[in-house]
C-alpha cells in the first residue's frame, strides 16, 4: 500500500532540494530518516519532516509497521515564487524571484525495483 506525504510552500529554491532528494530514492524509509538527519543541507530537514509525516500516516491511518516501509517516490515541484526588487545602479531595480517549492514523499511497503 502507498502512502503518501506533501509538505508544500516551503521557501527554498527548488533545485537545491532536488539536489538532496535523490539521495533517498528507494531506500529504506528510516534510513532515509537517518541520512536527512546527518546531511548538512538546509533543504534536508524539510525532506526528512515529509518522510516523519508519512511514516506517521503509515502508522495512524493504515496501521503499517513504519520499520517496514521503503521511500517509493521522492519528487519536488516548484511551488509560487514571490517578487521582490532590489536597488540597482542609476535608480533602476532588479527583479528578484523568492522562490517556493512543493515536496512529495510516498512511501510503500514492499521493496521498490
Amino acid at each position: 500500500m502507498d502512502v503518501v506525504a506533501t509538505t508544500k510552500y516551503v521557501r527554498i529554491s527548488p533545485q537545491k532540494v532536488g539536489s538532496v532528494i535523490h539521495l533517498i530514492r528507494g531506500l529504506p524509509a528510516q534510513q532515509a530518516l537517518d541520512l536527512m538527519k546527518f546531511s548538512p543541507r538546509k533543504a534536508s530537514r524539510f525532506i526528512g519532516r515529509t518522510v516523519r509525516s508519512a511514516m506517521a500516516n503509515a502508522e495512524n491511518n493504515h496501521e503499517i509497521e513504519p520499520s517496514s516501509l521503503w521511500v517509493k517516490e521522492a519528487m519536488v515541484g516548484s511551488g509560487p515564487a514571490l517578487k521582490r526588487f532590489q536597488a540597482k545602479a542609476r535608480g533602476m531595480a532588479g527583479p528578484v524571484l523568492k522562490r517556493t517549492s512543493h515536496i512529495r514523499i510516498v512511501l510503500t511497503d514492499t521493496e521498490p525495483r
